[in-house]
């Protein structure tokens, strides 16, 4: 009997373009007999087979089950067509559509295949800077549109040589349609120059870079999605002079290792550690130091993590294996601005900090720093989200209205969501001058063109007068959706976990505005995608200078000092009244008691800052966060000990007091009880309250999720003691895995709750 003869249509949606998927579709249609053809559309790809339909379906039950490495499927359909009798199974020009869905690789290291022709002699790209195939190499920062073929990106300035063609044209090599593809003849190059912009002669410009690193000098790096500072992070002058160079007081510094065998020198490597940052994606990964260690100190001072990465780039290779313990590799920029992906714009910015530049000329369309991550209570988690995982979609649990969310000002990103999907953007930065404003609008724009999407909806914070909200209010048009600081959070949380309301959130951050017009951020709330109620905070405290006081937290130290004991504080023998003036003790007395510029807040960040100063740990930051950071540090997370802590009941909502323990921790101050043991205490006394509240909450509500988010769940001691507590007492925990818990995430959150305003 002869069996008949039949076509059908297959669309795949996902990340399935520039990863290799057209080929392997080519090989497997061609090994299961089949005839046809398959194109890149803005929606995916698109697949016509023809053939004996028992080899379709198995043809079918391959390619959902089977994939080039960096390919995502989301869906497939499957769809009768009519027979065309294609002679042969081709591979067909990509065709632009009206509606553009198509899901975009992220940049990705190069891949083992690459490295090996990287350092082969024999090869014809031994030591090309940019090697790359369909399995590797840079994507979303080289796009400028979709489909994603060579016209669209920035190698449409590079024609390929006829060796460089034939591989992309023969469906059975690597490197078919890979559309970075080059080689030294025919693609991008190197070009060393002095911070004068005069060129430095020679054949070798990555071998004398790696003497000038090794002599001490500072080096901007171009790279794949900014540039990079270098230094020799075993150099103590060098690094100093980085530092000193880019106002960088303290804050660490990244490094990247040859590999991990070295990177096991210095810091100590976990299993879950060891797969995380080996992986494509090659985060910055924070490892615990190992002590002593030959790397300076001055790379992360007060700190016991080192962030570190492996090379990502034939470049960073090339670099780093000319015996180099670790380079520093921080973002090559000023600090609050953004990096530098330009050559012009590098040599203008970074011209007083770098002595040399070790630049390249192929465009990068869109920045995108380094992700930071760190492994806790056995999850992965975002401390910035960028590189290697952006523009990959957060999916939610149901279609949304197309909305733009702006973010926050801190640790902005911005959310586009498109049916089931919330793509976050890469890390944008602080929102505080017109550099970092110039690159929030220039990433929306983006987004929207490789989206084709024209929000109904747009999304921004409380708070007046944040860039990200007047840029929000700004928009002719469109419904603008205000968002609470705090429930946006939760709402990203939830998101993520793709969960409906109600839950009790704990949204605890440094700062946010508050829709009673007060500075939020120790709160538990009820919270739904569409709304929220506040069930409990931290009571509030005065907030002496406002801003100052996030930079200077001995303000924080002496207004719950005087909240606890008034004017007796001045006689207690504790660090931070030694350490500040009694003139200026003086004053900020005066400004709380005249409520001049001294804002309430129920923030926790603040008070993590406040008791930081009280024991003694440090009275002035240098970067957000670095007190409470350096108390987490500090603190003996094996403490079994809390503080006394109270609550009271105010309208139906319970209002935490935070004098008993302030009274407790001056106490152990008095009876020498060492700073460990003290930071030890408060973190779980935190812990134990929270806990308590929760179950009480719970009791009245039935609610029985809890939601994790902001900024200080990036403390680890706290973060890993909620989750143990709540769920000996039979709660469901929820936390971020897919975002981060800061500033990050809120637009994430911003989005979802807008999509679901009435």
């Amino acid at each position: 009997m002869q069996r008949e003869y039949v076509a059908r249509r297959i669309e795949v949606e996902g990340i399935v373009q520039g990863v290799g998927f057209r080929p392997f579709v080519y090989q497997l249609a061609n090994r299961h007999n089949l005839k046809g053809e398959v194109l890149n559309t803005s929606s995916g790809v698109s697949i016509h087979v023809e053939g004996i339909d028992k080899d379709i379906n198995s043809f079918c039950r391959e390619l959902k089950k089977n994939g080039p490495p960096l390919a995502r499927i989301t869906d497939v359909s499957d769809y009768p067509e009519t027979v065309k009798n294609h002679n042969s199974f081709s591979i067909a020009e990509s065709r632009p559509d009206a509606s553009r869905s198509v899901l975009i690789s992220p940049d990705v290291s190069i891949c083992d295949d690459c490295l090996k022709e990287l350092f082969d002699t024999k090869d014809r790209r031994f030591r090309y800077p940019f090697i790359n195939c369909t399995n590797c190499g840079p994507r979303y920062t080289i796009i400028d549109d979709i489909p994603y073929d060579r016209p669209n990106t920035s190698m449409k300035h590079f024609r390929m040589c006829g060796k460089c063609q034939a591989e992309y044209d023969d469906p059975e090599n690597r490197r078919f349609h890979a559309q970075p593809n080059a080689c030294r003849d025919c693609g991008p190059y190197l070009t060393l120059y002095g911070n004068n912009r005069k060129m430095i002669d020679g054949i070798n410009p990555v071998e004398k870079t790696a003497g000038l690193l090794k002599q001490g000098h500072i080096v901007a790096i171009k790279g794949l999605g900014g540039f990079h500072l270098a230094a020799d992070a075993e150099n103590d002058k060098a690094v100093y002079t980085l530092r000193k160079r880019k106002l960088r007081e303290e804050k660490p510094f990244a490094i990247m290792s040859f590999d991990v065998e070295r990177i096991k020198r210095f810091a100590v490597i976990e299993p879950g550690e060891e797969a995380l940052i080996s992986s494509c994606l090659r985060p910055i990964v924070l490892l615990k130091k190992k002590e002593p260690n030959q790397l300076s100190r001055e790379v992360s001072p007060k700190n016991r993590y080192f962030g570190t990465m492996l090379p990502y780039t034939p470049l960073h290779y090339l670099l780093l294996q000319h015996d180099f313990t670790a380079l520093v590799m921080t973002s090559g920029n000023r600090s609050e601005e953004p990096i530098s992906i330009d050559n012009e714009d590098a040599f203008d910015r970074l011209s007083d900090i770098a002595d040399y530049f070790l630049v390249h000329n192929r465009d990068i369309y869109l920045r995108s720093d380094d992700s930071i991550v760190k492994k806790t209570a056995g999850e992965t988690r975002f401390i910035r989200r960028s590189r290697g995982y952006i523009p990959a979609p957060v999916f939610l649990n149901k279609k949304v209205p197309m909305v733009l969310a702006c973010g926050a000002e801190l640790k902005n990103t911005v959310c586009i969501t498109k049916d089931d999907k919330a793509f976050v953007s890469q890390h944008i930065g602080d929102l505080e001058n017109l550099s970092t404003l110039e690159f929030f609008e220039l990433t929306i724009r983006h987004m929207k063109r490789i989206l084709d999407v024209n929000p109904e909806i747009v999304a921004c914070d409380f708070h007046p007068d944040y860039l990200s909200t007047k840029y929000a209010l700004s928009l002719k048009n469109i419904k603008v959706v205000r968002v609470q600081h705090h429930h946006a959070h939760i709402a990203g949380c939830m998101a993520e976990n793709m969960i409906d309301g109600p839950v009790i959130g704990l949204a605890f951050d440094g700062t946010g505005y508050g829709s009673d017009g007060n500075i939020w951020g120790g709160e538990v709330i009820i919270a739904e995608h569409g709304r929220f109620t506040r069930a409990a905070h931290l009571s509030y405290i005065s907030m002496p200078g406002s801003a100052a006081a996030i930079k200077e937290p001995w303000r924080m130290a002496v207004s719950y000092l005087y909240d606890v004991f008034g004017e007796d504080m001045r006689g207690l023998d504790i660090p931070v009244l030694k350490e500040i003036s009694e003139d200026k003790i003086r004053f900020i007395i005066d400004m709380i008691s005249r409520k001049i510029n001294s804002p309430e807040t129920s923030s926790l960040g603040r008070l993590f800052d406040g008791i930081a100063a009280i024991i003694g740990i440090r009275n002035r930051v240098c970067f957000e966060g670095q007190a409470a950071m350096e108390f987490e540090m500090l603190s003996d997370e094996n403490t079994e000990e809390i503080y006394d802590y109270e609550w009271i009941s105010d309208d139906n909502v319970y209002k935490i007091l935070t004098a008993p323990i302030i009274k407790g921790i001056v106490e152990d101050i008095h009876n020498g009880v060492h700073t460990s043991v003290i930071g030890g205490k408060f973190h779980r006394t935190v812990i134990r309250l929270f806990t308590e509240l929760c179950k009480i909450i719970r009791k009245d509500t039935d609610i029985e999720r809890v939601a994790l988010s902001g900024g200080v769940f990036q403390n680890s001691i706290l973060l890993s003691g909620m989750i143990k507590a709540l769920e000996e007492n039979r709660f469901k925990v929820y936390t971020h895995k897919l975002v981060p818990a800061n500033d990050g995430g809120i637009s994430l959150g911003q989005a979802v709750v807008a999509g679901s305003a009435d």
